[in-house]
């Protein structure tokens, strides 16, 4: 028994000896034995260990991303928005999505059929034919519709003798390399695409116009012209005083704007893949000065769609609202980060330091499928969306008032 006491003891001493200087036993624990493993395997496969701890906590963040992202499309996507309370442009626009699964391939079709419905409807005298009669009477048509996926735009203007406002703009899209078509040049390219002309005048639009003669043809838009245009109707000539910009606004936007003078229907539609677009259709301001183009049918002031940001419309006083791009600028502060909420108020507030008697609203939805819209100028706003969460929600939102004091965000 000594012996073999005698003998371990030999072998541990030797033992002892032969380890490498620096060396010193501890028991290891499990973790530091699973770290230690993996060290080695790691090692041994000529790879640094911090890279992969690394790419395991960013898959954990993307996967975070992607859930949100996945949770918000789910439940919002597809969708169909439009301004005002167009109820069957809107209903129509969503039947048309809804032909896919998820919306696909079907946004087009979505908003151009919405508001051809609203045009064929004349969505409170403000779209369509037989509404918004010139100085002369006559009825003519703006319209727009933009892809999001690769910012092509087709437009008309002016459009004489064609109901199909959208459709034609659809067709300059697709058939043509041009973005917009004006006039009786845009009748002419219908006409050639195999749209059939009508008259755009009513008896309703007539009796309009004939009122608005009877009364000295007011309210008017023209300033700084003999006969005085506040008295009397013209034929005008060019008046030698200075120009004035806050007549030059007031009398623009005399006419007020409310259920039966918004002008415009705006529309969006976004499929599960986060495709977009856009479409307008408007008869314009009533007793406009013949020729006289608004907001609607130009990108970036009537609508803007960018498949990797959103989307946004724009309805109100079009002759103001053109000359800041509301449209563009509420994609564009989305795509500086803001919230679309946040991105509609800076569209608005940037038009309200300058023009404080405009009147106006924007919708805008982020590519999420998120939404948000804001006004100036009139108590409140409708707009109407369809999504999977409720079909035919009529939403209002209240507008700034008028006293607002103006903080301009920049984006």
């Amino acid at each position: 028994m000594l012996k073999i006491c005698f003998w371990l003891i030999c072998c541990a001493a030797v033992s002892m000896a032969v380890l490498p200087s620096g060396w010193s036993y501890k028991k290891p624990s499990s973790t530091t034995t699973t770290t230690s493993t993996s060290a080695k395997t790691t090692s041994a496969r000529g790879f640094s260990t911090k890279p992969s701890f690394t790419t395991v906590a960013t898959t954990k963040q993307m996967r975070s991303a992607v859930t949100t992202q996945s949770s918000g499309s789910g439940s919002l996507l597809p969708m169909v928005i439009n301004t005002w309370n167009f109820r069957d442009a809107n209903a129509l626009a969503w039947r048309i999505l809804k032909q896919s699964e998820g919306g696909l391939r079907q946004t087009r079709n979505a908003v151009v059929e919405g508001c051809t419905k609203c045009e064929q409807m004349q969505c409170d005298g403000t779209v369509g034919y037989g509404g918004s009669p010139d100085e002369l009477g006559d009825t003519t048509l703006d319209a727009m519709v933009m892809d999001g996926s690769n910012m092509d735009v087709g437009a008309v203007a002016g459009l004489i003798g064609i109901k199909d406002a959208i459709r034609v703009a659809r067709f300059v899209l697709e058939r043509t390399s041009h973005t917009m078509l004006v006039g009786q040049g845009a009748t002419n390219f219908a006409v050639a695409m195999g749209f059939r002309t009508d008259s755009l005048v009513t008896p309703e639009s007539r009796a309009m116009w004939q009122q608005w003669k009877a009364e000295n043809c007011q309210p008017n838009f023209w300033h700084n012209v003999n006969p005085d245009p506040k008295l009397s109707c013209g034929p005008y000539v060019p008046k030698a005083t200075p120009l004035t910009r806050w007549k030059e606004d007031r009398a623009r936007t005399e006419y007020k704007m409310g259920q039966q003078h918004h002008d415009t229907i705006g529309m969006i539609a976004i499929d599960v893949d986060h495709h977009i677009h856009t479409g307008t259709s408007t008869n314009g301001a009533r007793n406009k000065i013949p020729g006289r183009v608004g907001d609607s049918p130009i990108a970036g002031a009537g609508s803007y769609a960018d498949n990797e940001v959103g989307a946004a419309v724009a309805t109100g006083d079009g002759d103001i609202m053109m000359r800041f791009l509301p449209s563009l600028l509420a994609v564009e502060a989305m795509r500086a980060g803001k919230t679309p909420e946040a991105a509609v108020d800076v569209a608005i507030r940037r038009i309200i330091n300058y023009h404080k008697d405009f009147s106006g609203a924007v919708i805008a939805v982020n590519r999420l499928g998120n939404y948000a819209a804001a006004c100036y100028g009139m108590p409140e706003f409708p707009f109407v969306v369809s999504s999977p969460v409720q079909a035919m929600l009529v939403k209002t939102v209240k507008c700034l008032p008028t006293e607002t004091v103006v903080s301009v965000v920049g984006l």
